[in-house]
């Protein structure tokens, strides 16, 4: 499977965002709890090389605790300060504003000295799509923000607030990068929603998604679809796919087994959390 993907727009916006960096202190970067890694643009190192790193990783009540834990120091052991959060709870996202002004600590100071007290910091959001950096800005903007609009250069697309706490933040649109060279890199990408289903075919999405939640998580499956592992299988994917399908009576005219009404059920329940806290990815 050769997945391609990077729209015209999303070239634009790269370009784009080479010119912000120059604007901004620092760079936040949003991901998604269960595929770390993977929903990092690695364009991103390239991009904000030089500046000080946030690295937010969303989506921790869909993801493993522990191993949202392992990524985390995996992160700081870069260099990068992280914060985990859940956007659409809010849980995690109060402490943006700290960490922020932690990572920046000594420009603030220099600029302290200099008497340029209060100066705002400016931080750039960076994220793929999907990973839940709309939900988690809204987060940290809340009801008292408002745009900052003395800042030059801005267009159609990119959007500078003012935070409360002193920090102008620069919202970017979310892109992803030119090719997945690996193709575990697409299919994880698509388990977690940030490639669209109609892109991939739902039934080998589906059977790639049980392969890897046979490793991860096979007490969840178990649990949730009865299905038995077996002791050896050529299509494990497909096979545990047939079995769940057929517990739960998805059966087609002369007793066919409709796997790919069962895939769409299975991806369904595992981006809504369904089979509980499961993280795909891990840690190095």
């Amino acid at each position: 499977m050769n997945i391609q993907w990077y729209p015209g727009h999303m070239t634009k916006t790269r370009r784009q965002m080479a010119e912000y960096i120059k604007q901004v202190d620092a760079v936040c970067e949003v991901v998604d709890a269960r595929i770390p890694q993977v929903s990092r643009n690695p364009d991103m190192d390239q991009i904000a090389a030089g500046k000080p790193r946030l690295m937010v990783l969303n989506r921790i009540d869909l993801a493993d605790p522990a191993m949202t834990a392992a990524w985390a120091k995996h992160f700081r052991a870069q260099g990068m300060a992280v914060i985990e959060t859940d956007s659409r709870a809010g849980t995690g996202t109060q402490a943006f504003a700290g960490a922020v002004r932690l990572l920046l600590a000594d420009k603030i100071a220099a600029w302290n000295e200099k008497g340029l007290v209060g100066k705002a910091v400016r931080v750039m959001v960076v994220g793929i799509p999907n990973v839940g950096k709309s939900t988690f800005i809204n987060r940290i903007l809340g009801r008292k923000s408002a745009k900052a609009a003395d800042k030059p250069g801005v267009t159609r697309g990119s959007q500078w607030f003012r935070v409360e706490n002193g920090i102008d933040l620069l919202d970017t649109p979310g892109i992803l990068w030119p090719k997945f060279d690996d193709e575990r890199v697409g299919i994880l990408l698509a388990c977690t929603g940030a490639i669209k289903d109609d892109i991939l075919d739902v039934e080998t999405l589906g059977c790639r998604l049980m392969e890897l939640l046979a490793v991860q998580a096979p007490q969840a499956i178990a649990g949730r679809y009865g299905v038995v592992m077996p002791e050896e299988s050529d299509s494990l994917g497909y096979d545990l796919l047939q079995q769940a399908g057929r517990r739960r009576g998805f059966l087609l005219r002369g007793g066919e087994i409709d796997t790919e009404r069962m895939a769409r059920i299975l991806l369904d329940e595992f981006r809504g959390g369904v089979l509980g806290r499961i993280t795909l990815e891990c840690a190095e």
